[in-house]
């Protein structure tokens, strides 16, 4: 009855702060991120592009900006569904010729969607769209009750 205990091993709250895991700690970290992005950088292996975009707003108007580099026009197509903006398309993959070999491709290609929340309404039938150097700039001017009014103050 008198038997021995086992000894227990000590548990810390910080494992790998023990006997120098910290570089097993990183690869768990690496491990764990690995299983969620793709080699691409493509989160939950997602295909679609998501370029960057600037929404700004004046009195007038909301201008709307997104760079799509080597995106030509004919590509893009722009949808407003009430207040919502849709712009989508699809940027060409290069092929490889022959008598080349690419060492790395980095340039994305694939289809791009971006949505975005318009703060007020827009004229529709006014709404203009230019791509000039791979900027894709988009007009939305603001309909008339949306736009700000000065508003005098009278006097006794």
């Amino acid at each position: 009855m008198n038997a021995p205990l086992a000894s227990r091993q000590s548990r810390s709250l910080f494992p790998w702060a023990q006997g120098g895991n910290l570089p097993a700690l990183r690869e768990e970290m690496e491990h764990m991120f690995h299983r969620f992005w793709d080699e691409n950088g493509d989160i939950w292996g997602g295909q679609m592009l998501s370029p960057a975009l600037d929404l700004k707003e004046s009195d007038k108007e909301i201008t709307v900006r997104l760079d799509l580099p080597g995106v030509e026009a004919k590509e893009v197509d722009i949808q407003l569904n009430g207040n919502q903006l849709v712009i989508s398309g699809e940027r060409k993959e290069e092929n490889e010729e022959k008598g080349e070999t690419y060492h790395r491709i980095e340039r994305r290609s694939g289809r791009f969607s971006r949505s975005t929340m318009l703060p007020c309404a827009v004229e529709e039938d006014k709404i203009d769209a230019m791509m000039k150097d791979g900027i894709l700039t988009v007009v939305l001017p603001k309909s008339p009750e949306a736009r700000s009014r000065h508003i005098e103050v009278k006097s006794n």
